[in-house]
């Protein structure tokens, strides 16, 4: 399965899903529906899924041309990424996502709805650098960074919008192991290969529970959320 930004391949039980834009990955209408539709897919054929993006750019965030145009763009745009990201979150395979490079704002977001983050090392900048361009960091972003950010860096992460490089980022939570480039995708690959064989009901199970709160949290929050949020500047 391909679409313009987003491929869909099925290796063995596992599902690879490649973000590439041929720019920055920004996350626009096309790429979220590009990637629900692979997600769809990957719930029915497979047991594990893993998300990539391009060489050296993973996700740059929400596409800047629909989030300067208006409040009501942004606030469509940043309401389908928050359905995404939460679809990840709660995402009934396990979810490794293999993050190839720069990952700011909801790139960064994706790090926390995954089961598994493996980062690829180099000079590449990861972060929530919303309060640096003038926006408050919506709430289910927020929800997702403190259920999985270290403690010591969450207050600097989120509130004070520093950016890490991927040693510092590790430490930080936004990754769980790093890796050579070169060596990234084949170990996203094989720990989401042993993620497969966990007893499907279970791990859906337990996963369900083990977010629930966080799960309510956000949905609770998340229209009136979205409607009070502005555009960057």
């Amino acid at each position: 399965m391909t679409s313009t930004q987003v491929r869909y391949e099925l290796r063995d039980n596992v599902a690879l899903i490649a973000m590439d834009d041929g720019k920055a990955n920004a996350l626009s209408h096309e790429m979220i529906n590009g990637l629900q539709t692979c997600l769809d897919t990957a719930e029915r054929e497979a047991r594990a899924v893993v998300i990539t993006g391009r060489d050296k750019r993973f996700c740059a965030g929400f596409d800047l041309n629909t989030m300067l145009r208006s409040h009501e763009a942004a606030r469509q745009l940043v309401t389908a990424g928050a359905e995404l990201m939460i679809r990840l979150y709660t995402f009934p395979r396990p979810v490794v996502l293999a993050c190839t490079g720069h990952a700011l704002a909801a790139g960064s977001i994706f790090l926390f709805a995954a089961d598994v983050r493996i980062g690829a090392r180099g000079n590449f900048k990861i972060g929530l650098n919303e309060v640096s361009i003038h926006m408050t960091l919506p709430i289910f972003a927020l929800e997702m960074a403190r259920d999985r950010l270290s403690k010591r860096h969450f207050t600097s992460a989120v509130t004070q919008a520093r950016i890490f490089d991927p040693d510092t980022a590790k430490d930080a939570g936004f990754f769980d192991q790093l890796e050579a480039p070169e060596a990234l995708l084949s170990a996203a690959l094989e720990r989401a290969g042993r993620l497969a064989e966990l007893p499907e009901a279970s791990f859906r199970t337990t996963k369900e529970r083990e977010r629930a709160a966080t799960v309510k949290l956000m949905r609770d929050t998340l229209t009136a959320d979205m409607a009070q949020l502005t555009s960057p500047r």
